[in-house]
Formats: C-alpha cells, structure tokens, sequence
C-alpha cells in the first residue's frame, strides 16, 4: 500500500507540474473596430446664415462637411446669362439666382471659410434640371458651365479682389458631385471621369453600405433607414422627411414632434452601425428650414452627440475617398 500511495501521489504531482501542458491556448487579439465614419452634406448651399450655422456646428464638434455648390447662386440677375443648361435658354435655372452682386460676394466669402476650414466643395451642377434624359454631351456641358462660373465668379460679378489661388482651387478642388433630384442615369456616370470627378453622391440604397468605385469614381449612396412608429424606410435626407411628415407643406405646430423623430432615426440608425459592422452613415440636407427648422434641429442634436466621440469621425465625401485611394496605393506599393 505505501508503493501505491508513492505512485499515486508521484502522478498528481506530474500532473500539476505538467498542467500547463492542458491549459486552452491562449485567445486570439480581438481586433479594434475600425472608427465609425459619418458623412455629412448639404445640397445647393445658398442661405449665409444657413452657412454660418454649419460652419459653426462644424467647429463646435469636429465635423467637416461637403457642400454640393448650386452655380447659379454665384450669378446675379445681372449676370444670370452666363448660364445656358442644356436644352434650354440662357438665363433659366429651376431654383432661380442670387438676389444681388452684394450675396454672390457673401457667399464667395463663406466658399472660402469653409475650404480654409477644411471642408469639401462639391459640385450639384448649376440650374436643378433634372437629367435622367440627358446624354453625355449634356452632362459634360453642365460641368462645364459649373466650372465657368466657379472659377470666374468673381470677374463675371465684378467682385474684387479675387482671393490668390481662387481659379487653381476652382478647377482642381472640387472632385465630387450629387446630381438634382438625385437622378442619375448611364450617360451620367460615362462623364464623370471624362470632366475629371472622383466622386458621385447621387445613389439611395437600402441601408448603409461601402461605396463602390468603378471607372474611377467612387459612388456614395444615401441610405433608407427606418423611421417613425411604424419603423418605414425613408433616404436619410431631410426634405424626404419633409414629404413623411408633413406631405412638403409645413406644419410648424408640429416641429418639435418631428425634430424628434428625426433624431431617433438618425441615432437608431447610427448605434446600429456603431454596435455592428461600422458602414458609413450617409445624412443629406439642404439650407431651407423645413417645418420650422425640425431637420436642422435633429441634425445638431446628433452631431453634437456623436461626432464628438474618440471612435466616430465626421468627415467630408472627399476625405473618404482620399483615404481610400491612400490605401490602396499603400496596398500596391507593399
């Protein structure tokens, strides 16, 4: 029996001594989520104090912005006639033109702010036409008629002086666009890359997703996300809230209400990319106060929640596709 006992007690010490021989390996890293990255831009850009308030929002959070330029707010009624869209006379636009001389100066001021800011200019063509009949040749004439009046606002309205670097910004800065009613069709995106844009922002899909690029053009796309009690899908864009809440007639009574609304679904739809793969998340407004500035107040609600988190950057359409592209580079070059 004291043999037994001695090899009985010789194997539980072997064991213990070789118990880590059984342990489980050790786990894996988890790998940090990359930062949730939210895109912000407004359409057409006309009211200044619609550009100060983004402006301001932008600096108390951290934000940069991209704003799709509307050309013909660059053109007075003076100088209306430097436009001509295609298929139609000069001197039309579907959203009329700056009031004076005097705004055109205003806003060429608030264009500079917000590029020493750090905020991306993009192009939303000139007169609002809608172009899903136009052919390439009409695509490429409306870019050009962006590109005319941007780089020459200030001789065409006789506004002086003209900032040092204003025509080199004019025509090598602004890389993005988002088309008007957000109609786009083939012939679009055959001359993007032909007028040397980079990016487009005139998709809808059904929730977030990775942009895609083909032909060189990266195409963002603004996602449906559910809203209201019943959860329906609505593009995260504030006059299609507009059109949800108040059939686009407003009903400013009920702003508080749909100020609300608005910022649950833009939070929903946030935590549940913040809690789950990290997509992009895609906002689009315009300067108008719709139902008495719901959307604006929503908007400011969440932004000053979110972007100032250390893991969410708000950032501009351009700055993602440059960092995009960076990668890749990077990629080859390894």
């Amino acid at each position: 029996m004291p043999r037994l006992s001695r090899v009985v007690a010789f194997s539980i010490a072997s064991l213990a001594a070789a118990g880590t021989a059984f342990a489980d390996p050790p786990a894996a890293p988890v790998l940090a989520k990359p930062k949730q990255v939210i895109i912000i831009s407004f359409d057409s850009a006309r009211d200044i104090s619609q550009w100060k308030r983004s402006r301001a929002l932008a600096a108390r959070t951290g934000a940069h912005f991209t704003y799709f330029v509307s050309c013909v707010f660059l053109l007075s009624p003076q100088t209306r006639n430097e436009y001509t869209a295609p298929g139609k006379t000069s001197g039309k636009s579907n959203i009329g033109f700056a009031a004076s001389k005097q705004e055109v100066a205003e806003r060429l001021g608030q264009i500079n702010l917000a590029i020493s800011e750090g905020h991306d200019i993009g192009s939303h063509g000139c007169g609002h036409f809608d172009g899903k009949d136009w052919c390439k040749a009409d695509w490429l004439s409306e870019f050009g008629s962006f590109e005319h009046v941007l780089q020459n606002a200030y001789s065409i309205n006789g506004i002086a002086p003209e900032p040092a670097g204003w025509r080199e910004f004019a025509s090598k800065a602004v890389v993005g666009f988002r088309a008007p009613y957000l109609s786009a069709n083939r012939a679009l995106y055959e001359a993007l890359p032909a007028a040397g844009f980079r990016f487009d922002a005139s998709g809808v899909s059904r929730g977030p997703v990775e942009p895609p690029t083909a032909n060189g053009i990266t195409r963002f796309s603004l996602p449906q996300i559910p809203e209201g009690p019943s959860s329906r899908p609505v593009i995260a864009m504030d006059y299609n809230l507009y059109v949800r809440h108040s059939g686009g007639f407003e009903r400013p009574s009920m702003a508080a209400e749909f100020a609300d609304r608005t910022y649950d679904a833009f939070r929903a739809a946030f935590d549940a990319q913040y809690a789950g793969k990290r997509i992009p998340l895609e906002l689009g407004f315009h300067f108008a106060l719709m139902n008495d500035g719901a959307y604006w107040n929503a908007l400011e609600r969440f932004t000053g929640e979110v972007c100032v988190k250390a893991d969410v950057e708000c950032i501009s359409f351009r700055d993602y596709v440059s960092r995009h592209d960076a990668k890749q580079v990077a990629a080859v070059g390894g």
